[in-house]
């Protein structure tokens, strides 16, 4: 099952009510009921349309529009048995008070180079015009995206966020800081809100900030409206390979969760994702022996064949060991910008065994 729309939730609820009332389950005898929840993904897609499960477990996957609402579902009422979780809104509930445990299941991955925007006119054209600036970053300092865009930049150009002032808020309209995470702001950085009633983009496009840090592409950028607000790195595909290439790391903003009175189904929840993303890359190579027939990107078969010159074998993995230094990476930075109190382990941070 699939629940893509918040307003069934109260339909949904009454269905349940009335069969628990007479004894009756939805779910298949001696299945575990498992509620998942991410983003609809080619690694998770499998998982969505039921081709692939959890074993012993009868799956209802859930997902939003939007996944800061997944985190917000997660973090202010442990909604799901499973769920995919940014990892910097992961770290500031870790501990063992916290009802969740990560798992090395990571079905969002993405180089951050390409994610920082500037204005035109601010006079920026590489990372060491940085220095000194107002930038914005969307909900809370210090997200997925911008600890990671921070953190290369800081190891392969010298950037100190310190040296900057931060705006936090809403990117294509105006929103309050996210109110379901604890707004970490670090001792000796400045760090304000937006102004009511403006959206990062459209202080960036006005040139009151002058660059921003970004999960999302602006919506301006994405219709061509914007007139000022230019990447950073105009050739961002060749930075992030090079990067790639150097360095192994490719990115993941997230990892998959699972509450801990689950724990039983954690074997099972990580074969299940695994079999997913399995299905997805059978679906590429597929794609690729077909000149990309099955997909609707012109020249996407020779966009395949140059990935496949630069990774090799399993080049999205899950597991511990496998992303021991990607992960370990992310801690040393999350650490760097002062949003963890300790360096917290790669081992620590996982569900033991995987």
């Amino acid at each position: 099952m699939v629940d893509d729309e918040q307003a069934y939730l109260p339909g949904i609820a009454v269905i349940r009510e009335v069969l628990d009332a007479y004894g009756k389950t939805p779910f298949a005898e001696g299945m575990t009921p498992l509620s998942m929840a991410t983003g609809r993904y080619d690694t998770t897609q499998a998982l969505f349309d039921g081709s692939v499960g959890v074993e012993g477990a009868q799956v209802t996957m859930h997902t939003e529009a939007n996944l800061s609402k997944i985190f917000e579902r997660v973090l202010r009422r442990a909604e799901f048995d499973v769920a995919e979780l940014g990892w910097t809104f992961y770290l500031r509930s870790f501990g063992p008070d916290s009802p969740y445990v990560a798992l090395p299941i990571f079905p969002n991955r993405v180089f951050r180079q390409s994610c920082v925007f500037v204005n035109r006119t601010s006079g920026i054209t590489r990372p060491e015009d940085l220095v000194g600036r107002t930038i914005g970053e969307w909900g809370v300092y210090g997200q997925d995206s911008g600890v990671w865009a921070k953190g290369i930049l800081a190891d392969e150009y010298g950037f100190r966020p310190q040296a900057n002032r931060w705006v936090i808020g809403g990117l294509d309209a105006p929103a309050e800081p996210f109110g379901f995470v604890p707004q970490i702001r670090p001792d000796g950085i400045d760090i304000t809100d937006a102004p009511a009633g403006t959206s990062l983009a459209g202080l960036l496009e006005s040139g009151e900030i002058d660059a921003l840090f970004t999960a999302n592409v602006p919506q301006s950028v994405l219709d061509g409206s914007a007139k000022n607000i230019v990447r950073l790195f105009e050739d961002f595909e060749a930075v992030e390979r090079d990067y790639y290439c150097r360095t192994g790391i490719y990115p993941m903003m997230h990892p998959v969760v699972i509450r801990r009175d689950r724990l039983g189904l954690a074997r099972a929840v990580f074969d299940g994702f695994q079999a997913a993303k399995q299905a997805a890359e059978q679906r590429y190579a597929h794609a690729r022996r077909l000149f990309g027939a099955t997909l609707m990107l012109p020249w996407a078969s020779r966009l395949m064949d140059e990935n496949a010159k630069l990774f090799s074998g399993d080049w999205w993995p899950y597991g511990t060991e496998a992303n021991r230094h990607t992960v370990d990476t992310f801690l040393r930075y999350h650490y760097d910008q002062g949003l963890s109190e300790r360096r917290l382990t790669v081992d620590e941070v996982f569900t033991p065994g995987f």
